[in-house]
C-alpha cells in the first residue's frame, strides 16, 4: 500500500492547528496557534472572539504546516477536520476551510471526532501501540473513559455527569486567584502544597461506577474559601490547589483502575489537555505498574488540541473508506 499523507485541521476551541501526518503515525509538521493570551483577561474562552481569531489565522497556520512538511497542496492525499464536539463557531471555521481546501484541490474530505483525535495522539507517540486498549480522555470539555476495541471502534464506559475535569481546574484556579488557564497553574502551585491539608470530597455515583462528577468538589472548594473569609482565616493557596488536585486525581485513577481490573486490560493510555498534568501522569503510572499494565501518555504538545492527532485519526478512518461530502456540518454535541 502506498503512503497516505493527510492534512489535519483542528479548531474546536481556542487553538488553531494544522499538521501533516504520514500513515497515521509519522508527523511531518504540527503547527499550533493558541489564543490563551486573548482569553485570559476574560477568565475563559469567549466563543465569538475565538471564532474571529480562527478566521484571522487559519490560512497562515495551514500554509505553515504545508511548508514545514515540505509538501504542497497536490502532495496531500486527503484533508481531515474536527467536526465535533466543541464550540460551534470555531468548529465551523475549520470545517468551512477544510471543505473549501478539499474541493479546490480535489482531495478526499475526512471528518474526525475530536475525542477520537485525542485517543489517536497515542498512536503518534507510540508507533507500536495497537488496539485493544483502554483510554482516559481528560480535557477542559471532556472526561471520558473509553474501551478502544479497534481503530474507530469505541465503547464509552464512563463520562462526567457534570463538569469536565479541566473545567473544574479552571473554575477552582479562578476562585483561588491563580487565573486562566487553570490546569498548568494549579499543577505548579500544588507541587508546593500539602495534598492532605484539606479533606475535599471524592464523588462516586451509585450504579455508575465508571462515571465521574466534579461539580460537588468544585462547590466544596468554594465553600471552604467562603468559610475562611467569614472566619477571617488566611487561605493557603498552595494547599488548596494540592488538596483539590489530589481529589481529582484520586477519582480519575480510581475509576480507571476499577475498569481496567474488571476488563483485564493490559494496555492503558491517557489523552487530552489534563493528561499533561504531572500528578495524574505519575499516579496513573504507579497504578498501572502495580497491576503490570503498560501505560501510555502522549507528550504535552500532543495532549493539547493539535492537528496531528486529527490527521492521525483520519488515516485509520480512511482505511475504512470514511469520507464526507461538501454538506459536512459542525456538530457541537457529537457523541463518540
Amino acid at each position: 500500500m502506498s503512503d497516505a499523507v493527510i492534512l489535519g485541521i483542528e479548531s474546536s476551541c481556542d487553538e488553531t492547528a494544522a499538521a501533516v501526518v504520514k500513515n497515521g503515525r509519522e508527523v511531518l509538521s504540527n503547527v499550533i496557534i493558541s489564543q490563551i493570551d486573548t482569553h485570559t483577561i476574560y477568565g475563559g474562552v469567549v466563543p465569538e472572539i475565538a471564532s474571529r481569531k480562527h478566521i484571522e489565522v487559519i490560512v497562515q497556520v495551514v500554509g505553515e504546516a504545508l511548508k514545514q512538511a515540505g509538501t504542497d497542496m497536490q502532495d496531500i492525499d486527503a484533508v481531515a477536520v474536527t467536526y465535533g464536539p466543541g464550540l460551534v463557531g470555531p468548529l465551523l471555521v475549520g470545517v468551512s476551510y477544510a471543505k473549501a481546501f478539499a474541493y479546490g484541490c480535489r482531495k478526499k474530505l475526512i471528518p474526525v471526532h475530536h475525542i477520537e483525535g485525542h485517543i489517536s495522539a497515542n498512536y503518534i507517540e507510540y508507533p507500536e501501540l495497537e488496539p485493544p486498549f483502554m483510554c482516559l480522555v481528560v480535557s477542559g470539555g471532556h472526561t471520558h473513559l473509553v474501551n478502544v476495541k479497534d481503530y474507530g471502534e469505541y465503547e464509552v464506559l464512563g463520562r462526567t455527569m457534570d463538569d469536565a475535569a479541566g473545567e473544574a481546574y479552571d473554575k477552582v484556579a479562578r476562585a483561588i486567584g491563580l487565573g486562566y488557564p487553570g490546569g498548568p497553574k494549579i499543577d505548579k502551585a500544588a507541587r508546593e502544597g500539602d495534598p492532605e491539608a484539606i479533606a475535599f470530597p471524592r464523588a462516586h455515583i451509585d450504579g455508575e461506577e465508571y462515571d465521574f462528577s466534579f461539580s460537588g468538589l468544585k462547590s466544596a472548594v468554594l465553600n471552604y474559601l467562603n468559610s475562611c473569609e467569614m472566619k477571617g482565616e488566611k487561605v493557603n493557596t498552595r494547599d488548596v490547589a494540592a488538596s483539590f488536585q489530589a481529589a481529582v486525581v484520586d477519582v480519575l485513577v480510581g475509576n480507571s483502575m476499577k475498569a481496567a481490573d474488571r476488563y483485564g486490560v493490559k494496555h492503558f493510555a491517557i489523552a487530552g489537555g489534563v493528561a499533561s498534568n504531572t500528578a495524574l501522569r505519575n499516579a496513573m503510572q504507579e497504578a498501572c505498574s502495580e497491576r503490570g499494565i503498560m501505560f501510555y501518555r502522549p507528550s504535552p504538545i500532543l495532549c493539547t488540541d493539535n492537528g496531528a492527532m486529527i490527521a492521525g485519526a483520519a488515516y485509520f478512518e480512511s482505511l475504512k473508506g470514511k469520507t464526507a461530502g461538501l454538506n459536512l456540518n459542525a456538530v457541537p454535541n457529537l457523541k463518540l
